[in-house]
């Protein structure tokens, strides 16, 4: 009885997954049906006239002028995600490695802890540290040094704006996905076995060349592993985005623009769908969350099974 209880408690959690992605394709079939893949391909996301006669299109019932297409999105959601990666991966793996290596092994555990405690802060006081901090620091000082003397490279120069945009977001990201990182990476340069670091010692080998040489090619797969895992993070971030991203419906023209991305805009979007008596709009944007899921899901499994094999 303890086995078979056990068994049905494990099954809770993928009846529960793939319950919400039945009712996502049930809800969603609809627009999947009207959009076609130019859902995917276009950037023309029109809820239609709210005063005029819903009309019948392609067998389903729409408000004239509507039309719906999300590439801003997915080029706003993938280009912010790894942007905070780039920010992040760096930043994580140096703060894994300085506490595992550097720090006494007495208040080893605390720094860890501290460090971890970012994880528990919730996105929407990220999202305000943003808006009250990051982009009035980063429209008056930053981005106007950054478009001077970066401005040769494409996507880097142009009007700065007024902070909101994609490189605020990836930012914001970042200080968001950097816990996962260290403590991940943390625990991988943990399970290194100590003979390999102590024989790179006994060589004389330095600090820095037993991290360099010994350490990091055993953590390889992990860091990559745990990048993966932090994009699936970025990847279904909302509030913070929506707080800082500026909520642009077209694909930033540089790294300082507006942009955003699917979780955020499906928040920002959803009261004005509410608004469609057709139900298209509501429909439209539970693709859009059904394409989220499936990308997060993809993402996530893939770097689980990552840092599977390197516990192995």
């Amino acid at each position: 009885m303890f086995s078979l209880l056990l068994r049905a408690f494990s099954l809770v959690l993928p009846v529960i997954l793939l319950g919400l992605v039945g009712f996502l394709v049930y809800q969603a079939w609809p627009a999947i049906e009207f959009n076609g893949l130019g859902f995917l391909a276009s950037n023309d996301w029109d809820l239609g006239s709210q005063y005029g006669t819903p009309a019948t299109v392609d067998g389903h019932m729409v408000l004239p002028g509507a039309s719906y297409g999300i590439f801003f999105l997915i080029f706003g959601t993938l280009s912010s995600s790894f942007l905070a990666l780039l920010f992040a991966v760096p930043v994580g793996v140096l703060a894994a490695m300085f506490i595992a290596e550097v720090v006494p092994a007495g208040v080893r555990d605390i720094v860890a802890a501290i460090v971890e405690l970012l994880a528990a802060v919730p996105s929407v006081v990220f999202g305000l540290w943003g808006y009250v901090v990051v982009i009035p620091v980063f429209a008056h000082y930053v981005y106007p040094a950054m478009s001077h003397i970066l401005g040769f490279i494409p996507g880097f120069g142009g009007p700065v704006g007024a902070g909101y945009g994609l490189m605020t977001a990836g930012v914001v990201l970042a200080l968001m996905v950097v816990p996962i990182i260290t403590a991940n990476v943390r625990e991988a340069i943990g399970a290194v076995d100590r003979g390999d670091v102590e024989a790179g010692f006994a060589l004389g080998a330095t600090r820095f060349e037993v991290v360099s040489k010994v350490v990091l090619p055993q953590v390889k797969r992990a860091i990559i592993g745990v990048s993966i895992l932090g994009l699936g993070r970025a990847l279904g971030e909302t509030m913070a985005v929506l707080m800082v991203s500026g909520n642009a419906l077209a694909v930033p023209s540089n790294i300082y623009n507006p942009m955003s991305t699917m979780a955020a805009f499906i928040v920002s979007q959803l009261d004005s769908a509410l608004q469609d008596p057709t139900g298209m709009a509501v429909n439209s944007l539970t693709e859009i969350g059904l394409i989220l899921l499936i990308v997060g899901v993809i993402v996530n499994a893939a770097a689980r099974l990552l840092l599977w094999q390197v516990r192995e």
